[in-house]
């Protein structure tokens, strides 16, 4: 027997083999004589040599069919077979060449799944790489100047060496910033962040909020408040010390690119089952092209404004991670010259 035959061979064995059929039957019918047998003695016969033919070609299918689908499946399968399924034989009553075909379209459908997510990844770690040594760059640069300056003789030089060091500081500052939030990024991709779930008041942490950044809502000259309407109370369910970051991140942000005089008012809406919660501003608000950014790491919709206030550029990525952690939705509206509204949802209780 052939190893591999080919459906050309099968056929000429399947041929052969009913010629010899036939010449077995027609010397059988010369030596017996066709007037001493019956009817049912030749169809007895006849059904028999059909049956061993049908067998014998079964056979060498199963053989031909087996050893071509076990090589598809070793290219597309991770798993070594067991050697039980080595010898197994093949169903013949399916439709084995269909079923073939369905494992392997779906193999290349999931390899370039596959494929496309490694070149995702790439892509994200190429500019993630670039985005950090871009903004690592610009404090280091500055650090490394001011103590430059103050070794060349700055430091005896009172006029300059306390200004040099406050800046050097601020610097200092802003690296830790960064350095935190890469960190607060890292645990919340990797999913290695456990989320404390509680019941609490959204309206009582906001007030809290609100205290936090009374300050520096003053020094800018911008109003915190509350929208019409929320006079209500809320109890909602999530992890408080991570909503606590959204609101800070939500607010700080609605500062940094708010106006002289504006306002920064928070809303809540009853959602049946969920809290809508709003951060609005009337600063300068967003052109459309960036809308689908500013959720990205790194990115800026005014970029020295934003140095300027020491921002990270990673706020707005983590409050959009924390909410996605939460199983739940964020989005943003703007306007430019009128301002821009985040709402994100929480579970109600």
């Amino acid at each position: 027997m052939l190893k591999n035959p080919t459906p050309q061979q099968i056929a000429w064995y399947a041929s052969l083999i009913s010629i010899v059929g036939v010449l077995a039957l027609s010397i059988i019918l010369l030596l017996v004589g066709i007037e001493n047998r019956s009817f049912t003695y030749f169809l007895i016969l006849g059904v028999s040599l059909f049956v061993l033919i049908y067998n014998i070609n079964i056979f060498y299918l199963r053989k031909y069919i087996y050893r071509k689908i076990k090589l598809i499946y070793k290219t597309i399968h991770q798993e070594k077979v067991a050697p039980e399924e080595k010898n197994k034989s093949i169903n013949i009553h399916s439709n084995i060449i269909e079923d073939v075909e369905k494992e392997v379209a779906d193999w290349a459908e999931n390899q370039q799944k596959e494929l496309n997510k490694y070149k995702t990844w790439a892509e994200y770690r190429r500019n993630f790489m670039g985005d950090i040594s871009h903004e690592l760059k610009t404090p280091i640069f500055n650090i490394q100047g001011y103590v430059e300056s103050l070794l060349d003789g700055g430091l005896e030089d009172e006029s300059v060496n306390r200004l040099f060091l406050k800046r050097a500081a601020t610097n200092i500052q802003r690296l830790q910033t960064i350095v935190e939030d890469l960190e607060s990024i890292s645990r919340l991709e990797s999913g290695d962040l456990i989320l404390e779930m509680q019941v609490f008041d959204i309206k009582e942490l906001t007030r809290e909020v609100f205290e936090d950044l009374e300050m520096k809502a003053k020094n800018q000259n911008i109003r915190l408040d509350y929208k019409d309407g929320a006079s209500n109370s809320f109890k909602v369910r999530a992890d408080r010390e991570k909503i606590r970051q959204v609101l800070n991140n939500l607010v700080n942000n609605s500062l940094k690119y708010g106006v002289d005089e504006g306002r920064t008012k928070v809303g809540f809406y009853d959602m049946d089952r969920h809290i809508l919660i709003e951060v609005a501003d009337n600063g300068i608000g967003i052109a459309r092209q960036h809308i689908n950014h500013v959720f990205d790491r790194f990115y800026r919709v005014d970029k020295s404004r934003s140095r300027q206030m020491g921002g990270s550029g990673l706020g707005l990525s983590i409050v959009k991670h924390i909410v996605d952690s939460l199983k739940q939705t964020i989005n943003v509206r703007s306007t430019p010259e009128l301002g821009s509204t985040f709402g994100f949802t929480l579970e109600k209780v």
